[in-house]
Order: structure tokens, then C-alpha cells, then sequence
């Protein structure tokens, strides 16, 4: 083993003088790919973010002129009334790239490329070729994304599920045509990184592994990706075959998805085919999705939970049972959100059935998180603060997913708000929440200087507040009726006493908006400014703060740490120390801790 670590050395030494480009451009080092994707992610992100509050001023004062619409819209905004296409498109893309570019690069790029190798002891993943090939692939499908803007007719305006025939008739309106092309293309290339990056960590975490790491040994983290890798290479692919079969009804006169189309009274040839299929197809990769993105995080919030609470993380196996059980049940749950599709009410109850199903592993962990910081020495910082929100948006954003999964209460509330309110809270905040706590827990190692403290908390409970204050309020204005995608409501009186409260969300998402300003400025300033990190701030007991605070190709500079024991003794009796490094071996008579 030393021999060969001596042997990679000297190959370092050798053949690793790197260029600027081969070091910070096209990388095969997990660290920066791991940059690279979170810098993309960020980008996108703004971009995104930016979106949706140009959706919610024209929801809050639709058909007034706006300067901000006319600066950044252009022709779609004419003397800066927003054009009631453009508002579609504006859904389409904001909903593609904060789901696809944001949460799932931003979580399984980031934190699987960063993580994976330094917490299971390997020097890199099983192929450095591929990785660096899936962050192009990412960031090639981002480009295309953000240029169907760019194109005459505008982006693709069909919703970000793309459902036919409004996806799949380029001529029935102007984002049909290339803006849906180019969003196809964008997704297949985005797939197709996707793919190639889960396939990368799922060998990795099977081969690479440290002497003594077993699965059982393994952080939540990496439980978390590997099994987040196993959904994608399941899923995405389903979403792959929609999207090329929507590109041959689109462009080779196939029907797969169009029957008995009408267009201003002229009967077209599409005979056959069934839009339905589509939804099956589009959410059987949709709702694994929200897992892709979610379980991530999940792993994220329980190491840094276990790490500031300075005791173990409670209930180890059951945590890793009810991951493997989310990701099963998550492969069978898609129908909830086509109750209104025509389903059969029969298949609509076993849906019903598996759905509340799913809701008792999320339970599970969610009494384990709790019950990790109860009686905890806390040790209040950003990243605990941000896994705390955490639990609490996805507890609350899972009550309403009751309401939701069960078909008979689902038919009320339907493309309401309700919707809106439940998945941006139990799936877009939350997610963001486990970002945001990673961000802040591992970018010592990232940067190797630390973030500031009080602008974190800063940004925290701006956030926590206006979240809470954009999507609590919609609970109540999709009950009432108030339904999604419509770029203006003044039309139907019935809706007349909700333009305040529309207000009001729109003002807490401008400041919550503007929040993010905050981290911005202190992610970036940081990275120059920042203090320097010592090798392991936070007192952890994982193998990724062994490592030097600067990176080396190959992570240790000598031979790799072999692991004696689990992921998280924390405060444990007969120790110095409130923590022990896995990589320390158990003094005698030292029992490893049952978990």
C-alpha cells in the first residue's frame, strides 16, 4: 500500500505541473469539479431566482408598466407591460433550471464530486475523464438553456413539464417552436451528464473504499448520493425517451403523444397517439426527482446535525433504511400528480396508498434529526442553523403533501397555489436550506478559508423569514382558489380581495431575494478575504478533515487513513476529546459503538 502511495506520489511530482487551463477549466480533480459545478449552479441559480420575481411583480401588480421588465425583457414587455407569453415562458424556465441546474447539479454535482472520494478515503473518482465530461456536459446543456432566450420567438412556454400538444405542435404558439427545441436539446445533453456522473459514484463508492471503510461505516452523506446515483440511473433516462419521442412528433410526423388535434377549426393528421403517456413518462422521472434533489440534502443536514450537536446521530441503520426505502417507494408513487388526468379511481387509491406510504421513512428521519439535537452540546453556526430550517420546512411542506397524495382532497386543489406552496417549501426551500448548510460546513475545505459568520446568520433569518412569509400565505390562496400560471388575475373578480396578500408575498420575496445578495457577496469576497481555515474547523469525525487544508492531487500526501471505526463518535466516554476521527484505532478494550 505505501509502496504504491510512495509510487502515485512521484507520478504526482512528475506529471501533474499543471496549466492554468488543465487546472481550473477542464479539470479531472473531484475538488474543482466540485467548484466548477457549484460556481455554474450559482450562476444559474441567480438567474433563476431573478425569474421568479419578475413573475411575482406581474402577479402583484399585473398591467403596470415596469422598468425592470422593459430593461430585461425587451420586445416581450412593450413600454414594460409584460407580454402574457412571455410570463409561460417565464415558468418554463425558471421551473427547468431551478429544479435540473440549481438543486440537482448544485447538491449531487457539488457535494457527491467534493465528498465522495474524501470521505470514503480514495484519491479521486473511478474516472477522472468522465467527471470532468459530465461538468461540460452540464455545463454545455446550461448555455443552451439560458440562450433560447435569445431566440426570436422566445423559450419554450409550455410549463417546465412540457406537456403536449403545446410542446410538441411547434406552431401552436411562439415558445413552440425553436425555444422548445433548444429546451429539449438542453435537457438530453443535461441527461446525459447526469447519467454519466451517477454511473461515476456509484463505482466509486463500490470499489474505492479505504481499507475498513464498510458500508456500515460509510457517512450518511455518502449513503445519500450513492443512493440519489442509483435513482438517476433509473429514472433519468425515462425522461430521455419522452424527450425524443416528443422531438420525433415534433419534427417526423409521429403521434406518439398527439390525437385529434384542432387548430382554428383545420383537422390535422395526428391520429393515435395520447398526451397522457406523456405525463406517465415525464413524472415516473418527476417524482424520483424530487428525491434526486432532496435525498442530497438529507445526507448534508445529517452530518453537520450530528457534527454541531456533538453527539452521534441517532438511529444510524434506521437513517440508511429509510433512505433505501424513499428510494423505492419513490419509483412508485408518480400518479399523484395526474389524479386529474382521467386516471381510473381504482389506480388513483394505490397511488394514494403509496404516497402516504413514503411519508412514513420521511418521518423517520425527521424524528432522528430531532432527537440528534436534543440534549446536544449545539454548536450554533450557519450551517446548523441552515440544517435546522431545514427540518422544519420539510415538516411543514410535508403536511401539505397529505392533503396532495390523497385523491379525493387533491381534485380541490389541484394547479392551485396549494401546489406551489407545498413543493417550493418540502422540496425548493428545503433543498436550498441543505445547499446553503453545506455551503457553509464544507467551504473550508472547498476554499480553505472560512465564511463570515455573522453575515451567514444575517442571511439566514432573512431567509427563513421570508420564505416562510412567500409560501405560508399561499397555502391559503390556493384553497381559495387562486389558480397557478395565470400571468394575471384582475379578470375575475372572484379573486379581487387576494391582490393584497399577492402583494405582500411579492414584497417578501423581493427582500428575500435580495437576501441572497448577502451570501453572494460573502461567497465570493470570501475565497480572497476570507480567514484562513485550520485542517478541521468544526471538530469533525470524517476522513475529509485528515486531508492538508491545501489540495494536492491524490488528497493525502501519504499513504491514504485506514478506518477503525463508524462515522460518528461523538462525545464518547473514555476520550479526551468530544470527537474521535475514524481514522484513529479503538484503544483496548474499546467496544465500537452499536448503531
Amino acid at each position: 500500500m505505501s509502496a504504491h502511495a510512495d509510487t502515485h506520489d512521484a507520478h504526482d511530482d512528475h506529471h501533474h505541473k499543471e496549466t492554468f487551463i488543465t487546472k481550473y477549466i477542464f479539470s479531472i480533480d473531484h475538488k474543482m469539479i466540485a467548484k466548477q459545478y457549484l460556481i455554474t449552479g450559482t450562476i444559474m441559480g441567480v438567474i433563476g431566482v431573478i425569474m421568479s420575481l419578475m413573475m411575482r411583480m406581474q402577479i402583484a401588480w399585473p398591467e403596470e408598466p415596469n422598468v425592470i421588465f422593459e430593461a430585461l425583457l425587451g420586445k416581450w414587455a412593450p413600454d414594460g407591460v409584460m407580454d402574457a407569453d412571455i410570463y409561460l415562458a417565464l415558468v418554463t424556465i425558471h421551473g427547468t433550471i431551478m429544479v435540473f441546474f440549481v438543486l440537482t447539479a448544485g447538491l449531487s454535482g457539488t457535494f457527491s464530486n467534493l465528498l465522495i472520494p474524501l470521505q470514503i478515503g480514495a484519491r479521486d473518482m473511478a474516472s477522472g475523464f468522465l467527471n470532468m465530461v459530465s461538468y461540460w456536459l452540464f455545463f454545455i446543456s446550461s448555455v443552451i438553456m439560458v440562450s433560447s432566450f435569445f431566440v426570436e420567438a422566445g423559450p419554450a412556454a409550455a410549463g417546465w413539464t412540457i406537456y403536449p400538444p403545446l410542446s410538441a405542435l411547434p406552431m401552436a404558439q411562439g415558445g413552440s417552436g425553436m425555444g422548445m427545441t433548444l429546451w429539449l436539446v438542453s435537457m438530453a445533453i443535461f441527461i446525459a451528464s447526469s447519467l454519466l456522473g451517477s454511473l461515476n459514484y456509484v463505482v466509486t463508492v463500490i470499489n474505492l473504499r479505504t481499507k475498513g471503510m464498510s458500508m456500515t461505516r460509510l457517512p450518511l452523506t455518502i449513503w445519500a448520493f450513492f443512493v440519489t446515483a442509483i435513482i438517476g440511473i433509473v429514472s433519468f433516462p425515462v425522461l430521455l425517451s419522452a424527450a425524443l419521442l416528443l422531438i420525433m412528433d415534433r419534427s417526423f410526423g409521429t403521434s406518439f403523444f398527439l390525437s385529434d388535434i384542432f387548430i382554428q377549426g383545420e383537422v390535422l393528421h395526428y391520429q393515435g397517439g395520447s398526451p397522457v403517456l406523456f405525463e406517465h413518462l415525464f413524472w415516473f422521472l418527476g417524482h424520483p426527482e424530487v428525491y434526486i434533489v432532496i435525498l442530497p440534502a438529507m445526507g448534508l443536514v445529517s452530518e453537520i446535525m450530528a457534527t454541531n450537536s456533538r453527539k452521534p446521530i441517532f438511529g444510524y441503520r434506521a437513517m440508511i433504511t429509510s433512505i433505501l426505502a424513499i428510494a423505492f417507494l419513490s419509483t412508485i408513487v408518480w400518479g399523484h400528480h395526474m389524479f386529474i388526468s382521467g386516471m381510473n379511481p381504482f389506480l388513483g387509491s394505490v397511488f394514494t396508498f403509496t404516497t402516504l406510504l413514503i411519508a412514513i421513512p420521511s418521518a423517520v428521519k425527521a424524528f432522528n434529526w430531532i432527537t440528534t439535537i436534543w440534549k446536544g452540546n449545539i454548536q450554533m453556526n450557519p450551517a446548523m442553523l441552515f440544517s435546522i430550517g431545514f427540518v422544519s420546512t420539510f415538516i411543514t411542506g410535508g403536511l401539505t403533501g397529505i392533503i396532495l397524495g390523497d385523491s379525493a382532497l387533491d381534485i380541490n386543489v389541484h394547479d392551485t397555489y396549494f401546489v406551489i406552496a407545498h413543493f417550493h417549501l418540502v422540496m425548493g426551500i428545503s433543498a436550498l436550506y441543505g445547499m446553503f448548510a453545506g455551503i457553509y460546513h464544507w467551504y473550508p475545505k472547498m476554499f480553505g478559508r472560512m465564511l463570515n459568520k455573522k453575515l451567514g446568520f444575517i442571511h439566514f433569518w432573512i431567509t427563513a423569514v421570508c420564505a416562510y412569509g412567500v409560501f405560508f400565505p399561499m397555502h391559503f390562496i390556493g384553497m381559495a382558489g387562486l389558480p397557478r400560471r395565470y400571468y394575471t388575475n384582475s379578470n375575475f373578480p372572484l379573486f379581487d380581495d387576494l391582490a393584497d396578500t399577492n402583494q405582500i408575498i411579492t414584497i417578501f420575496a423581493l427582500i428575500g431575494g435580495a437576501a441572497q445578495l448577502i451570501y453572494l457577496w460573502n461567497f465570493f469576497s470570501s475565497i480572497f478575504y476570507g480567514k484562513k481555515a485550520v485542517q478541521n474547523p468544526w471538530r469533525a469525525t470524517t476522513l475529509e478533515w485528515t486531508t492538508p487544508v491545501k489540495h494536492i492531487h491524490g488528497n493525502w500526501p501519504g499513504e491514504i487513513p485506514h478506518v477503525y471505526r463508524w462515522s460518528y463518535d461523538y462525545s464518547k466516554p473514555g476520550h479526551d476529546d468530544d470527537f474521535v476521527p475514524q481514522n484513529i484505532p479503538l484503544k483496548e478494550g474499546e467496544e465500537e459503538l452499536q448503531h
